[in-house]
């Protein structure tokens, strides 16, 4: 029995990063979707595009066959871009965000990416303080970025040549 109520204090499966496979594209689209706001989720031939890109990585974060979060990079020599990092709402919170963006990063690092770049909106405090934790730091604000109204956040990371796995 468990003493909290939260779905993530309840597990007893490990949530574990994998590839993107063809077969998962109508739950990522799923989850896209749900992550948010409509304008704002990709449309399904905008992340077909994303997936298709010969430079991009997509990896997921999955729980047996529940599909937890992902998260979408490019990559352009030493500098890569992440284009979303979505996680399912039962399991914010517990890790799954922050296990998607180290295994990404330690992805990107072994490709030879030195430098990481990402927008988000300046009102999703929960994005700006999650990546802001991760070392990421705003370097300018896109006006008018989502939605032509809401502006956004321009944030970058510089990748140690190395990265040690940690799962923090």
């Amino acid at each position: 029995m468990c003493a909290k109520p939260s779905a993530a204090s309840c597990r007893a499966t490990e949530v574990l990063a994998r590839a993107y496979q063809p077969h998962d594209f109508d739950a990522l689209y799923k989850l896209d979707q749900s992550c948010f706001p409509h304008g704002i989720a990709y449309s399904k031939t905008t992340l077909r595009y994303f997936l298709a890109l010969s430079s991009a990585e997509c990896l997921l974060a999955v729980e047996e066959d529940d599909i937890a979060g992902f998260v979408l990079s490019e990559l352009e020599g030493p500098v890569a871009h992440i284009i979303t990092l979505d996680v399912a709402e039962a399991y914010r919170r517990s890790g799954v965000g922050s296990l998607l963006l180290n295994s990404a990063e330690n992805s990107l690092v072994a490709r030879g990416v030195r430098t990481v770049f990402l927008e988000t909106a300046v009102d999703n405090q929960a994005a700006v303080s999650f990546w802001s934790r991760h070392g990421y730091v705003v370097e300018g604000v896109l006006k008018r970025y989502y939605l032509n109204r809401i502006d956004g956040y321009e944030m970058r990371k510089m990748l140690p040549r190395r990265k040690i796995h940690d799962m923090t």
